[in-house]
């Protein structure tokens, strides 16, 4: 899974994170990662009607993620090098997200009640 490998790249840049961001930023980045892999881990084993929901929170994880890596790296807490590594690897893990999320609606036509 892309979004675990990725975990384990933030949590060596996470040690080289200066003090005063790391509690606060930092750890805000980590526990939204979780949550990511979470949501994501538990689509994958949900039955189909429902995966959407997980995958969604899933998503909407990772974009904040990448928001708050950006500004992390606004605000020199990460550096170019570090930031363009994991910038990468978002846009690659929103593309299988987004492709997962795009089969499940191909798969699973909207019922009237999803459409309100």
């Amino acid at each position: 899974m892309k979004l675990k490998d990725t975990y384990a790249i933030w949590q060596d840049y996470l040690t080289h994170f200066p003090k005063a961001n790391r509690f606060t930023i930092g750890s805000k980045i980590d526990i939204l990662f979780l949550e990511a892999i979470e949501y994501a881990f538990i689509a994958s084993y949900t039955h189909t009607a429902d995966k959407h929901i997980f995958l969604n929170k899933s998503i909407s994880k990772v974009d904040l993620i990448k928001l708050l890596l950006q500004l992390s790296w606004e605000i020199k807490a990460l550096d170019n090098k570090k930031y363009i590594v994991l910038s990468e690897k978002f846009s690659e893990i929103g593309k299988m997200l987004g492709g997962w999320k795009k089969q499940l609606l191909s798969k699973t036509p909207e019922t009237k009640s999803q459409e309100k």
